[in-house]
């Protein structure tokens, strides 16, 4: 039986909570963005499994514990109302440790694909780094860059994971209005 589920695919950093320009891995300094939880709520009310995928180097370097990953995350989940479906996290770095885990590798994204069943062509992931997209590619989900720093020609780029959300929610109306 074919895939039909969905998913959203979400990096975590710059496009779920504030990017601090160092690691965020203690709660006080872990702040949620303007519009997260409703954008959530959003994509989860159309059906939309939500599924965080980040690279955490910092466990690799010793700098902080999963543990402490996971109380991040502890907070993420309460603050969007306990939407997300699952958290995955890669504690590699090049520096120290290989990982098929880590973007631009796409291992997290197969997981959760295997995990809930999805159909790749009916999924996005959401990031900040073009090595976000990388990941994307390579599992044959669909990328949307949210606007940083780095200077990448990719498209679609959007200011934020509100652009996002309606972005994928318009394409996908637009989807259910051609097949009927």
């Amino acid at each position: 039986m074919p895939a039909t589920n969905k998913a959203v695919f979400l990096d975590r950093d710059g496009v779920l909570n504030k990017e601090i320009g160092t690691y965020v891995w203690e709660p006080d300094k872990f702040i949620v963005l303007d519009g997260v939880p409703e954008s959530l709520a959003q994509l989860k009310q159309a059906g939309y499994y939500l599924i965080v995928v980040t690279n955490q180097a910092g466990i690799a370097k010793g700098l902080y514990s999963p543990a402490d990953v996971q109380a991040c995350h502890a907070k993420l989940q309460a603050a969007c109302g306990n939407l997300l479906d699952a958290l995955y996290f890669a504690p590699a770095h090049p520096s120290v440790s290989e990982s098929l885990l880590r973007k631009p590798d796409s291992l997290m994204l197969e997981k959760a694909i295997a995990r809930f069943q999805l159909d790749p062509a009916q999924c996005w992931l959401v990031g900040d780094r073009y090595r976000d997209i990388e990941a994307s590619n390579k599992a044959g989900v669909r990328g949307i860059l949210v606007d940083d720093s780095e200077v990448v020609d990719y498209q679609p780029r959007v200011a934020d994971l509100r652009a996002a959300t309606h972005m994928i929610l318009s394409e996908a109306t637009a989807s259910t209005a051609t097949f009927r």
